[in-house]
């Protein structure tokens, strides 16, 4: 025999291998991408009957009447005292009323990055909390230019020193990241992670020697 003779022998195992791995990588991307940006349904409540397949999202609500009481509170909760704060509140916090951009204000510029996360969203239910955020995904290269919501559901755990949101369900869109091996890890470094917390907010929630979900409500109740 003088040489290789691929028409007589035919590919490798590794080959074999490596093609059928290549295959099933690549339809996982293809699946994903595809339910990333299938639309998810907003709706007020659950359907009796959810359609299969179909993502539902419940807004949390917001209420800026409050805002006194919800001042007080995080002074409060600054000075090292328990509060109990509602989906209300939290929402109004984590997205505050801004001024309108007034003549001659020079506007924020259009994100540049691959991945841009926007305010988030709090829902309380069900013992649970579900945190969802728009991300604009843009890419110049393909003309990628489009907003997806990414939804978590979930409680807060002790880590370490502190207590941390612990997801047990994760949507970019439509698509189900807890089914992806290390996806809900890479969506939270990305996204959740990266939400912009007050430092004396962030230095009072590190001294928490508890955080509870009862009935609509989260409890942080300090030592």
């Amino acid at each position: 025999m003088t040489r290789f003779d691929r028409a007589n022998y035919g590919p490798s195992w590794v080959e074999v291998i490596f093609g059928a791995v290549l295959s099933l990588v690549l339809g996982i991307v293809i699946a994903a991408g595809y339910f990333i940006f299938k639309p998810v349904t907003r709706v007020k409540e659950l359907p009796k009957e959810p359609v299969t397949g179909t993502v539902y999202y419940i807004e949390g609500s917001r209420d800026y009447g409050n805002a006194r009481r919800l001042i007080a509170k995080e002074k409060f909760f600054v000075k090292g005292g328990s509060i109990v704060v509602n989906e209300d509140e939290i929402n109004a916090a984590a997205s505050p009323v801004t001024a309108p951009v007034g003549p001659g204000s020079v506007p924020e510029p259009a994100p540049t990055t691959l991945i841009t996360p926007g305010a988030p969203n709090f829902r309380i239910h069900d013992g649970l909390v579900t945190i969802s955020v728009p991300v604009r995904l843009k890419y110049d290269l393909v003309a990628l230019d489009q907003t997806v919501l990414v939804q978590a559901t979930g409680s807060f755990l002790r880590h370490g020193d502190s207590f941390a949101f612990v997801p047990k369900t994760m949507f970019v869109g439509s698509c189900p990241v807890e089914r992806i091996p290390h996806g809900m890890d890479f969506v939270l470094q990305k996204i959740y992670a990266v939400q912009p917390v007050p430092a004396d907010i962030a230095a009072a929630w590190g001294k928490l020697s508890d955080v509870t979900v009862e009935g609509t409500t989260l409890h942080l109740t300090m030592p």
